[in-house]
């Protein structure tokens, strides 16, 4: 029988647990359901809601959800998505037989995806060995030690490998299926979904910055927001650390130090990230020539940015704007394993700095 409908909409099941969290279940159906088709307006995902028993589950809070789906949903899931729970299955390290059995029924062609300590489950199905992966920053010691062949990045918010992918806290689950979109469908369908759902489209930074400190300053303020939005008004010339300190009067060893702790990454990894995201916009939307977009993002030289677009994303822009351009608005694309890449916001490490900038 089958339960999604055959309209050619990519198909995302949500396999919920009793104590899952409403709004890691609520996120996913809020963003992928805002997705339309630029053209014709029509919903690019159909999502659906499954359980190992369907009936009422329960969730962390006041209140249970209806679930009226079984598992036959995963079989013809095109993406699975695994929310947390805190009270069974996965946590300890030990799935259930009926949970096992139901993860043994999804396809080796569907792409996999959790939200927060739904990492722990994919890892205790053996989905996770020796790839990368996220959770939240207060189960990194518990997961480690559960899963030491998982790749555990602690400090980013998402991590792409291609058919799986997994995201830090509950929130984080926001820029997971922003992503997702974005690789679906292009920047211009996901950018429509985080102003739709009033969010931004990338979060700068990784969890690293959210996690408390032994020594804080309550009384201090964001201190670099004037310099990164200055920073973004001029991504294609060179821009200076000392230019950026100037902005709030800053020393440069004193400004590096804040920015790093307000954004979780170096000021020069920012600004190559931002421009790695300039350059995507561009890939994918115009058709101006490698040299041009390289020009516009503040690369400076068509194989300058060749070398920084490769590190971020995994592949080459040319081949970037073969598979973007061609593909937004085709559901269900799922890159090859050359086309991934770990995210700590929206990009990747840089071997070096663009023009000489910060």
């Amino acid at each position: 029988m089958t339960v999604f409908a055959d309209d050619g909409r990519h198909r995302v099941a949500v396999l919920v647990r009793h104590g899952v969290l409403p709004l890691e279940l609520g996120l996913v159906h809020q963003l992928f359901g805002a997705a339309r088709d630029p053209r014709s307006g029509d919903r690019l995902y159909e999502v659906l809601t499954c359980a190992v028993a369907p009936g009422l589950v329960r969730t962390d809070a006041d209140f249970p959800v209806l679930v009226e789906h079984g598992t036959q949903v995963l079989t013809e899931a095109d993406t699975v998505v695994v929310p947390a729970s805190h009270e069974e299955d996965g946590v300890s390290g030990v799935l259930s037989e009926p949970l096992r059995a139901a993860l043994s029924r999804i396809g080796p062609g569907t792409r996999l995806a959790s939200v927060c300590t739904g990492a722990f489950v994919l890892a205790a199905a053996g989905r996770l060995d020796d790839r990368p992966a996220a959770t939240h920053w207060k189960s990194v010691d518990r997961f480690r030690e559960l899963h030491p062949r998982v790749q555990l990045d602690p400090d980013v918010l998402y991590t792409d490998d291609g058919d799986v992918l997994t995201s830090a806290g509950e929130a984080a689950g926001i820029d997971l299926c922003l992503h997702i979109i974005r690789r679906d469908h292009g920047a211009a369908v996901a950018a429509d979904v985080a102003r739709t759902t009033v969010v931004p489209p990338h979060r700068e930074g990784g969890q690293a910055q959210y996690v408390p400190r032994p020594v804080a300053d309550p009384g201090r303020r964001a201190a670099t927001g004037a310099a990164r939005a200055w920073a973004l008004a001029r991504l294609d010339r060179p821009v200076a650390l000392r230019e950026l300190a100037e902005q709030e009067g800053m020393s440069v060893r004193t400004f590096s130090r804040r920015f790093r702790e307000e954004v979780g990454v170096t000021p020069g990894r920012w600004l190559t990230q931002r421009r790695v995201e300039r350059a995507r916009q561009l890939l994918e939307e115009t058709a101006l020539p490698v040299d041009r977009v390289a020009a516009d993002a503040g690369f400076g030289t068509g194989a300058n940015l060749r070398q920084h677009f490769q590190a971020a994303v995994g592949v080459p822009p040319s081949a970037y704007r073969v598979t973007f351009r061609g593909t937004a608005g085709t559901a269900g694309t799922v890159p090859t394993a050359s086309d991934t890449a770990t995210v700590s916001e929206a990009g990747g490490p840089a071997p070096s700095r663009p023009n000489g900038s910060a």
